[in-house]
């Protein structure tokens, strides 16, 4: 699901509310969240998740076509854990029996 389907489909479940105000409602929360980020924040929503900033040391790392060194620099990347609630709602669902089974086989 991306974006604009995700404004759709809250607008589809509630029809007092325009799909504009809508967008700028999701629009808002996605911003609040990359803010918090941003700040070295952690974002937790009870039940679905957290999202939280690891930091990667710099390190040499190697061209893969050269086999050159090359210096790759420190960086932040957003991390999301899921809720309890969230996991259990995915296998109770069955989300990616079919994957596991199609690897086992």
């Amino acid at each position: 699901m991306i974006k604009s389907e995700l404004v759709l489909k809250i607008a589809e479940q509630n029809p007092h509310l325009y799909q504009r105000d809508v967008e700028t409602l999701v629009n808002a929360i996605l911003d609040t969240i990359a803010d918090a980020l941003a700040r070295g924040d952690r974002v937790e929503l009870r039940g679905f998740g957290a999202f939280s900033v690891k930091r990667r040391d710099a390190r040499r790392g190697r061209n893969p076509r050269t086999g050159a060194a090359v210096a790759v620099s420190e960086k932040a990347i957003p991390v999301f854990k899921t809720g309890k609630e969230m996991r259990l709602r995915l296998n109770e669902a069955g989300i990616g029996a079919e994957e596991a089974a199609a690897a086992a086989s």
